[in-house]
């Protein structure tokens, strides 16, 4: 697939544009993990990579998603020539749906990450159209005066891509999620030999997945997953629920050739999960062979020791399936005793708490529940060591910039880069925000733009700021105190109340004693703005607030927060 370049032709122009520095700008997937999204800016054209959400931090009280601040597209939004997707997983799709309102251009990317993306911009009723370009593994196009390449990968879910993009300056590689993968169950294993032929015409820069640099050796195969739920499955006379990313079709088609040859069939549970399944089936990277799979809604038909269900809720989320059927709450699906449950996937960083109360519950249900990494159920999607080894080695780049990880991983995977040759000086870890500028002579940090995260709640996009969460974090720890006063308008003398309404402070039934010496300070409060002649709301109300504040710390050593309610009459 060729697309023609947007850039000018002419010598002159040519000229122009070597005059350019080339500026790498991460817009997120730096210092955390997820958010992915980094910006390729030369001259009058930008690419980006990537355009991933994260999940909320535990002080994220209320917020359901968090997406990378995109102001300086914005800002830049004639230069963008397109989005350039790696893969299909959220933490590299999911903000889609939310940036393209702001900076529509032209989306890049495979076939399985096209209708994964699809069914997402579907979902969101997109207010204006998207342009959808579906490439290969091979294909070479061209946006403005960059030509990209895309590199078939292993990861944990198909069609993945790494990026060679050339620009003006040199050849950059981002690797995007990767694993070097010897026996994949679909498709072929990584193209090494074409990041060999990269590396020998020259990289000028290598930007590469730090995620799981801290293990050493080699990620094992998704084979190996296959022959451990095998196992699993032999001699077992009871239901299996196996939970597991909703995007791993590998995975799930291990699962539906296992179920066949031992005669159950397969039921796929939770949203995502039935979503991904049918898109991977109607594009033809999921095949149903033993015709075993069946709709959810149907198991019931079945006996207990013919059925295998797959479902989302490997991380504990609170609204999928598998939570939903360790508390009882799921309409289709109940835990009963002797159910063998394997969760296929380790938890990600914040999500140990969550995943092991929902074991707790599973367990209290009778269920046998499998989860210890020892069983071998799951393997990850991210090269370890060896594997960044290898792509540094067979890369060469002049310039090492780690990328996808914590701060911590991305030191660690420089230590690697100088450890494999790379000049120390040219190893450069940045930040969100903090742009990198090549010239043909070298590479700096540049000033910050503006970078940062944007909070999604509900249908709320950026509307909860730092003062909103401190807000929610206030009322979480030590509740509400709500102020009800009526005041005479003429003569500022109080007609009703002070009222006191507590929320999440105390239970005022049982503390009647410390409510009636609130109101006590409270008119006393109002009386000392009376006596003083203070007669404006915002002085009556931050009396109120001191008054009591400091009554309630002195009494309680608690600190709730506190509303005054002043109506004139």
């Amino acid at each position: 697939m060729k697309i023609q370049p947007n850039c000018k032709t002419t010598k002159e122009s040519d000229i122009e544009v070597m005059k350019e520095k080339l500026k790498i700008i991460p817009l997120g997937g730096l210092n955390e993990i997820g958010k992915n999204m980094t910006v390729i800016e030369y001259g009058n054209d930008i690419v980006v990579i990537d355009c991933g959400l994260a999940f909320p931090d535990d002080d994220m009280l209320g917020v359901d998603l968090v997406i990378p601040d995109t102001t300086y597209l914005k800002r830049n939004q004639k230069k963008v020539r397109g989005y350039l997707i790696t893969h299909g997983h959220e933490d590299h799709i999911g903000a889609i749906p939310y940036v393209l309102r702001e900076v529509n251009a032209p989306i890049y990317a495979t076939r399985l990450t096209c209708g994964i993306i699809q069914t997402k911009l579907a979902e969101h009723r997109m207010p204006e159209k998207v342009r959808m370009n579906t490439v290969k593994a091979g294909d070479v196009i061209k946006l403005g005066c960059f030509t990209i390449e895309f590199i078939h990968t292993n990861h944990s879910i198909a069609d993945s891509v790494a990026l060679a993009i050339r620009t003006p300056l040199g050849t950059i590689i981002h690797t995007g999620d990767f694993k070097v993968d010897l026996t994949p169950v679909s498709g072929e294993m990584i193209d090494l030999a074409r990041f060999g032929e990269l590396g020998r015409e020259g990289v000028l820069a290598l930007m590469s997945d730090s995620t799981n640099v801290e293990r050493s050796g080699y990620t094992p195969s998704e084979k190996v997953v296959g022959q451990s739920l095998e196992n699993f499955f032999k001699n077992c006379d009871q239901r299996i629920i196996i939970a597991t990313f909703a995007s791993n079709v590998s995975r799930l088609q291990q699962i539906l050739d296992i179920a066949a040859r031992f005669g159950r069939k397969v039921a796929v549970c939770g949203r995502s999960m039935e979503k991904i399944t049918q898109v991977a089936q109607e594009l033809g990277y999921l095949h149903d062979d033993g015709k075993v799979l069946i709709d959810v809604s149907t198991i019931n038909r079945y006996p207990q020791n013919r059925l295998c269900i797959v479902s989302t809720g490997s991380q504990g989320e609170t609204m999928s399936a598998l939570y939903r059927m360790a508390y009882s709450s799921h309409k289709q699906v109940e835990v009963v005793t002797g159910d063998r449950i394997l969760i296929a996937a380790s938890a990600i960083p914040g999500n140990e708490k969550s995943v092991s109360n929902m074991v707790n519950e599973l367990y209290r249900k009778g269920a046998e529940v499998i989860y210890d990494r020892n069983a071998a159920i799951h393997v990850s999607g991210h090269a370890c060591q060896e594997e960044q080894k290898l792509m540094i080695g067979l890369c060469k780049p002049k310039y090492f910039i780690p990328v996808h990880g914590e701060h911590r991983m991305l030191q660690k995977h420089a230590a690697l880069a100088e450890e494999m040759g790379v000049d120390p000086r040219n190893v450069i870890i940045t930040e969100i925000g903090r742009p990198i500028e090549i010239d043909d002579r070298s590479a700096r940090l540049c000033p910050m733009v503006p970078a940062g995260r944007v909070l999604i709640d509900g249908l709320g996009i950026g509307d909860v700021g730092a003062a909103v969460l401190r807000d929610r974090k206030h009322l979480a720890e030590d509740g509400l105190l709500v102020v009800v006063v009526t005041i005479d308008k003429e003569s500022g003398v109080v007609i009703a109340g002070p009222d006191i309404v507590s929320r999440g402070f105390i239970y005022v039934r049982e503390a009647e004693d410390l409510m009636e010496e609130l109101r006590v300070q409270s008119q006393m409060a109002l009386d000392r703005c009376l006596d003083e002649g203070v007669r404006d709301w915002n002085g009556i109300k931050s009396a109120l607030k001191s008054a009591l504040s400091n009554y309630l710390f002195k009494k309680t050593k608690r600190s709730p927060m506190i509303l005054p309610i002043i109506m004139e009459v």
